[in-house]
Parts: C-alpha cells; sequence; structure tokens
C-alpha cells in the first residue's frame, strides 16, 4: 500500500455484515455452480416490503420538475422539518419546534458518528450497552473514546441495572447510548425506564442518545425518550423511516432535542454533505403522513413472521420470547444442544451461538446471525431477522430440519 492508514482504523475491524456478506456471496457462486440453491440469508433487517404508495408516487411526482435537482439547504426542507415535528406530536406525544430541534440525516446511522465526532474528544468515556448495536462502538473507537460496556441482561428484561451503573466509574463519561425497542433483544422500554435514564443522565451531566428506528415494529406503544420529564436537558433521539416504513434504502433519517445539541450536531454534518435530494424530503414528508392504519398492516404481516422464526427456533432448540419487539428474534442456546451432538468443539474460540449459526450455515445453506458480534453477553444466543416472507421462512426451517 502506498499509503499508511490513519491510526484510528487500528481500533476498527470491517462490520462483521460487510464480511460474511462477502463469504456467503463466495458460497453462492459455488452452490450455483454445483446446481444447489442459494443461502437463506436471515441475517440483515432490512425491509422486504413496499413503501407507502402514497411516497413512490411523490418520489417520481418531485423528479420531474425542473429546480429539484440542485443542492439543497443543509437543515433540511421546511416541509420535511414540519412533518417530522408533526410525526413526534401524533405518535409519541412529543412537541418539537422544526426550527432548530429537528436535524434530517442520511439514516440515523450517519447520526451516529455526526454525534460522537461533536462531542467526543479522545480520551472521553462513551457508555455502550451490551449487547447492542455494534456501530456505537466503533464510532465512538475512531474518535478515540474509551469503551464503557454496561450490561443488559435477559434476567432485567434486557434493561439497564442502575445500581450497577452506580457502582462504575462514571468520571470522564459524556455520551451513554440507549435503544428500545432494544436490537438485537426485542425488549421493550417503558415510561418508567425512560424518565430513569434520563435522571441518571441529569444526575452524571451524561448525554443520553436514545436510537430509536424500531419504536413502530411490533409495538402497539410506540414511546419516545423525548416526552420523560428533563428530557431536553441531556437527551438527543435517532429516529428513522427504514425500519417502520420500509425504506431502509431511501437513507433518510433525523436526530431531536434541545437546540443548542442540535446546532453542535449541524456543524460537523454541514462540513460532510451538500443537502439530502429534495424529492426524497418531500416522499419522506408523505410517509411520515400515514396513519395507524399502516402500522397496523405491517405488524400483522410481522406477527406472521415471528411466528415463522419462532418454529425455526423451536427446531435448533432456542429459547426465545414470542411476545418480542423490534425486526428480530433473539433465542438462546444451551451447551447441550442438538446440532451439537452432545460435543463441545474445543480450542477454537467461537462462542456457543456462533457454532450454532456456523452449523446452519454449512450444513443447512440458512444464515442465521451469532449473537457475539452484539457483546459478551449475546455469546450464548442467535438472532433471525424477520425481513424474510413467511414462505422464506418456512423454507428455511425445512432445510434446518433436513440436518437435525
Amino acid at each position: 500500500m502506498i499509503i499508511k492508514p490513519a491510526k484510528r482504523t487500528e481500533s476498527v475491524q470491517e462490520y462483521y455484515f460487510s464480511k460474511k456478506l462477502k463469504e456467503i456471496d463466495r458460497m453462492n457462486a459455488a452452490r450455483m455452480a454445483d446446481g444447489l440453491p442459494r443461502i437463506i440469508n436471515l441475517g440483515i433487517g432490512s425491509p422486504d416490503g413496499m413503501p407507502p404508495a402514497e411516497a413512490i408516487d411523490s418520489l417520481i411526482e418531485c423528479a420531474s420538475m425542473p429546480g429539484n435537482h440542485a443542492y439543497q439547504s443543509y437543515i433540511g426542507t421546511p416541509e420535511l422539518r414540519k412533518a417530522f415535528a408533526s410525526w413526534y406530536s401524533r405518535y409519541y406525544g412529543v412537541t418539537l419546534s422544526p426550527d432548530g430541534e429537528i436535524q434530517p440525516l442520511f439514516g440515523s446511522k450517519e447520526g451516529i458518528l455526526l454525534i460522537s465526532l461533536a462531542f467526543i474528544n479522545e480520551g472521553d468515556k462513551v457508555l455502550v450497552p451490551d449487547p447492542g448495536y455494534p456501530t456505537y462502538t466503533s464510532a465512538s473507537r475512531l474518535v478515540g473514546a474509551e469503551i464503557v460496556t454496561y450490561d443488559l441482561k435477559e434476567e432485567n428484561g434486557w434493561q439497564p441495572d442502575f445500581d450497577a451503573l452506580e457502582k462504575m466509574d462514571l468520571d470522564g463519561v459524556k455520551i451513554m447510548w440507549t435503544n428500545y425497542p432494544n436490537m438485537p433483544t426485542g425488549g421493550r422500554a417503558t415510561k418508567e425506564l425512560y424518565q430513569k435514564i434520563v435522571d441518571f443522565g441529569l444526575k452524571h451531566n451524561i448525554l443520553i442518545v436514545n436510537d430509536n428506528p424500531y419504536s413502530f415494529i411490533l409495538n402497539d406503544s410506540p414511546l419516545s425518550i423525548l416526552a420523560a420529564k428533563g428530557a431536553k436537558e441531556c437527551c438527543l433521539e435517532l429516529n428513522s423511516l427504514s425500519k417502520a416504513h420500509n425504506m431502509s434504502g431511501w437513507r433518510i433519517g433525523m436526530v431531536a432535542g434541545a437546540r443548542e445539541i442540535i446546532a453542535e450536531v449541524l456543524k460537523v454534518k454541514s462540513q460532510m454533505d451538500s443537502g439530502m435530494f429534495r424529492p426524497m424530503q418531500m416522499a419522506a414528508v408523505k410517509a411520515l403522513e400515514q396513519g395507524p392504519g399502516w402500522f397496523k398492516t405491517l405488524n400483522a404481516e410481522y406477527k406472521v413472521r415471528r411466528e415463522a422464526a419462532g418454529r425455526i427456533f423451536d427446531l435448533v432448540g432456542a429459547r426465545y420470547d414470542k411476545n418480542s419487539s423490534g425486526l428480530f428474534l433473539w433465542g438462546k442456546v444451551s451447551p447441550d444442544n442438538r446440532l451439537l451432538n452432545g460435543t463441545l468443539p474445543e480450542g477454537d474460540g467461537r462462542s456457543l451461538g456462533e457454532m450454532i449459526s456456523d452449523i446452519i450455515l454449512y450444513e443447512a445453506g440458512v444464515f442465521i446471525t451469532p449473537g457475539f458480534i452484539f457483546g459478551k453477553n449475546g455469546r450464548d444466543y442467535i438472532r433471525i431477522s424477520l425481513c424474510a416472507k413467511p414462505e422464506v421462512l418456512a423454507d428455511a426451517a425445512t432445510k434446518i430440519a433436513g440436518i437435525i
């Protein structure tokens, strides 16, 4: 290589799914050459349904209009910011000013890095949930933060143990990442939990960043941490159209919070892009106008898929919550799992969940995500994405049954 990579890249590895999907592509090429079907991928949370028809119609109409193809404002169109504000008022009971308290993003994942760049200095500490979304850790490492994990455990409903948090050395902690309905576990938030988190942030002068893209999925009562008393003093919330509106590839998200905090995020964002394509913003407005019927129809399908995924876990011998929220089903496996034939491989360093995942992938041709990628508390778990049609999940179950 002609140039040496920046030191910050030494702290992170290529994203697990990026590497795994390349491996699956190689496997598929070999399988096709041998006349075998492609791998069934139950790993990624990329919704396979169509976005609202009104959003697609708006995109087409606006894209055909002269004048809509120029650079756009860094803060997003007034129409989009007002639509986000109305959405939060309607579904979360939260009042947000469209002028300063909402910043549209290219998906909420962008926001994780922008917030880290805006507020973290090298050596600052960041509280990251375990298990949790790997990007919280990787973005923090890229800006030189010290990662301090806090445990989420099944026996606590995947909620933080505040007694344990209070006993930790919190000196130098600047940000705490939270995420409910939780990915990967499906654990739900409550109003009481959000108030405890806000009170914790206020007490210790920690910026709470709640990642909230799953709040409508298999969840009849969507909640926002910004509804808690005092939240705007210490909280930001990320949200997105990716999951609840079947628009993951569109990359439309937002961050909301106090005006002065949002202004700091904008300082960074305005250096990195030149505004979102206007037809995309106008289409997002239409998506955000969807009524309760949209989510009712969406969740009726996801309930069928959750049951189908549960049948796979029943076959595999994984224990799971039949009423979990979010876009995934999270199951715990044990050392006596039937797929291991009574023998645990020794010395290869894999977690229990990874062993089970590998057996299912290489013997049945089905990819199920191992839980270790979300932290040490996920080592005995596996995860199924609900972003596959019921017939695909049924086909996966048949293939797995063939190796048991």
